[in-house]
C-alpha cells in the first residue's frame, strides 16, 4: 500500500506525525509513504524508516511573489511530480484550506481527513473524499495518531506513540555525548521568550555540576541573545549556525534540555532527549512534549516571566 502524507508545517507538527507512520508500519507491513512537506523541513520526514519519497513544496516561499514566471514555473513542477503517482490513500493532516485546495485536491487517489468539527478550518475539508471525527480536546500527536488509524483501518495502539527517528542519529553522536546540556532560548513570539535575567541565573545555577552548556540559534537576532547569555561564563558554547541535522545530531548526544516552547523542543522529544520545557499561554496538554523524560513547567497567569531559575533547575538535577 502506497500513502501521501499531506503535513507541510511547522516543524513540531511534522514531528508529530512520525508516530502515526510508525503505528501504521506495525500494522500494515507492506506500507509506504510518500510526504509533502515545507522544503524547511523537508530533512525530517526522510529520518522515518517507512518514508519513500519526500517531495517538498515551497507555499511559504512562493506567496511572496506568487506570480513570478520562476514561480509559477515551480508551482508547475510541482503539481507535476505530484499528480505522477496514484496513491491508495492520502491522508491530510494538515487540515488547512491552503493545503486542501492547492495540494491535496490535485493528487491522484482516495482523500481523508478531518471532518467540519474536528478541523481547525472546516472549510477544508469540503475536498476530502472521506472524512473522520477527532475529538479536539486530546494531544496533536494522539489526534493525527486516530487519523491515521481511521483512514487506514487498523485499531490504534494503547501504547505511547514512537517517532522511530532517534535511531537515525545513533551512529553520528558527538564524542563528547551526555556531557553537555542544551538551552534552546528562542522562538518565534515574544509572549513565550523567558526572559534573559532568569536564563544567566539558571546558567550560573549549573555552573557548579561541571557541564557545559551549549547555546543553538537560528536567527541573527536569535544568535546575538546567545552571546548575550553566555557573556561571562566559560561553560557556555555559542553554537556556529548549523543544518537541522546537525542540530539533531547535538540535541540527541545531550544530557538534558531545557527549552521555551518551540519547534526545537518537539524535536528534542522526538529524539527521546530528558527535556524541561516552559511554557506559558500555550496549553502543554493539547501541543507540549510527549514522549519519554519530558517535563512541562506552565507559568502564573500564563506569564513566563513568573518562572524562577530556581524551579527550574530543581527539576533540572533530577536528569543529571
Amino acid at each position: 500500500m502506497r500513502v501521501l502524507v499531506v503535513k507541510t508545517s511547522s516543524m513540531g507538527d511534522v514531528l508529530h506525525t512520525l508516530p502515526a507512520l510508525t503505528d501504521a508500519t506495525n500494522n500494515l507491513p507492506d506500507i509506504t509513504f510518500d510526504w509533502v512537506v515545507e522544503e524547511n523541513f523537508a530533512q525530517i520526514p526522510s529520518w522515518h524508516f517507512a518514508v519513500n519519497k519526500v517531495i517538498p513544496v515551497a507555499i511559504r516561499r512562493w506567496r511572496k511573489n506568487w506570480f513570478a514566471k520562476a514561480i509559477r514555473q515551480e508551482r508547475h513542477d510541482f503539481i507535476h511530480t505530484l499528480r505522477q503517482q496514484q496513491y491508495d490513500v492520502i491522508i491530510d493532516a494538515q487540515g488547512l484550506i491552503k493545503s486542501a485546495f492547492l495540494i491535496t485536491r490535485k493528487t491522484q487517489g482516495i482523500k481523508h481527513g478531518l471532518n467540519r468539527k474536528s478541523i481547525k478550518e472546516p472549510i477544508a475539508s469540503w475536498f476530502y473524499d472521506i472524512k473522520h471525527n477527532v475529538p479536539k480536546q486530546m494531544h496533536a500527536i494522539e489526534r493525527i495518531r486516530l487519523l491515521f488509524a481511521q483512514s487506514l483501518q487498523y485499531k490504534l495502539p494503547n501504547s505511547m506513540g514512537d517517532y522511530a527517528i532517534a535511531r537515525h542519529f545513533l551512529s553520528s553522536l558527538p564524542s563528547d555525548n551526555q556531557q553537555y546540556l542544551i538551552f534552546l532560548h528562542a522562538t518565534t513570539r515574544d509572549e513565550k521568550h523567558w526572559n534573559e535575567d532568569a536564563w544567566r541565573k539558571l546558567i550560573k545555577l549549573v555552573e557548579p555540576t561541571g557541564l557545559k552548556i551549549k547555546l543553538p540559534w537560528g536567527a541573527p537576532h536569535e544568535q546575538a541573545r546567545a552571546i548575550r547569555l553566555a557573556q561571562g561564563f566559560q561553560h557556555v558554547e555559542v553554537l556556529p549556525k548549523l543544518p537541522l541535522s546537525n542540530i539533531a545530531t547535538i540535541i540527541a548526544g545531550a544530557k538534558a534540555v531545557v527549552s521555551v516552547d518551540t519547534g526545537l523542543s518537539h524535536l528534542t522529544a522526538s529524539l527521546d532527549r530528558p527535556n524541561i520545557t516552559l511554557f506559558g499561554k500555550t496549553d502543554p496538554n493539547l501541543i507540549g512534549g510527549y514522549g519519554k523524560n519530558q517535563f512541562s513547567i506552565i507559568s502564573n497567569e500564563k506569564n513566563m516571566q513568573t518562572i524562577q531559575a530556581e524551579q527550574v533547575y530543581q527539576q533540572l538535577v533530577k536528569f543529571l
